[in-house]
């Protein structure tokens, strides 16, 4: 992708994460992560530390609807917190068992100038994300 391309998509994307930002329930945690509460769980629940094994369901999307993982069937997977993208260690650290959320993230907040497969850089991120347990 030539670079005019590439900062043209940039642009694209911190658009619409701040629209996104603007729509009624989108609440903020910092900057470069947004969410909407999906369903609450269990109040006395609780959240996650840096060090705490998480098990969730998930789907994430580019803010064109391309699905690039999934995990919504089978085993759920668990994930040590910290070695997840900051916009998950961030969010999920607020969370607590049952709460499912949509999460809006920047770049920054995920794989920011680098490419994933079926995730071009400087691509804003949403996902559906099931808290299901914290270990």
């Amino acid at each position: 992708m030539k670079k005019a391309d590439r900062e043209a998509y940039r642009d694209k994307n911190l658009e619409w994460l701040k629209a996104k930002a603007l729509e009624p329930g989108v609440k903020e945690i910092t900057k470069g992560v947004l969410y909407r509460v999906i369903e609450s769980g269990d109040k006395e629940g609780n959240s996650p530390k840096p060090t705490s094994v998480v098990t969730v369901r998930y789907e994430g999307r580019t803010i064109d609807g391309k699905i690039f993982d999934a995990d919504m069937d089978g085993v759920p997977p668990a994930f040590r917190l910290r070695d997840l993208i900051p916009g998950w260690t961030i969010a999920l650290q607020q969370m607590r068992p049952g709460d499912h959320w949509e999460l809006y993230l920047s770049s920054d907040m995920a794989y920011g100038k680098f490419s994933q497969p079926g995730i071009p850089a400087f691509s804003t991120l949403i996902f559906d994300l099931h808290l299901l347990a914290v270990n």
